[in-house]
């Protein structure tokens, strides 16, 4: 089975999720604002792959989802707390929760932390 595609916004993101995912998982970067046809470009390959979205809780992430929800319908969309705004600023127990929720495998420890634990710890 390919691995899950999962579309953040840029590298600080992928960096801040990797280490929370315990299965193989594709990350795609947008970085930053898309058109409608790299979003497409992006994608070709993975196209008959479990696609997640997961983007800031900002003007720019809703702008970018917009364009996933009208290409992609089937996409599921991960939201990260507005509280937070961004992917790279939520700490590492609530993204563990938010992509456990969406059946992807990570590692306990993060499930397990303190809500502000570090990827250091």
């Amino acid at each position: 089975m390919d691995p899950k595609v999962l579309i953040v916004e840029g590298g600080s993101d992928r960096k801040r999720l990797v280490p929370i995912l315990a299965e193989p998982v594709e990350i795609l970067c947008t970085n930053g604002t898309i058109s409608a046809y790299h979003i497409e470009e992006l994608l070709e390959p993975y196209e008959q792959q479990d696609l997640f979205v997961f983007m800031d809780a900002d003007a720019s992430g809703e702008s970018i989802r917009k364009l996933f929800k009208q290409l992609y319908p089937e996409a599921r969309h991960l939201y990260t707390d507005r509280l937070y705004r961004q992917v790279e600023t939520t700490p590492v127990k609530l993204l563990a929760s938010i992509l456990a929720a969406a059946n992807f495998k990570v590692h306990s420890k993060y499930l397990a932390g303190g809500p502000h634990e570090s990827l250091d710890n």
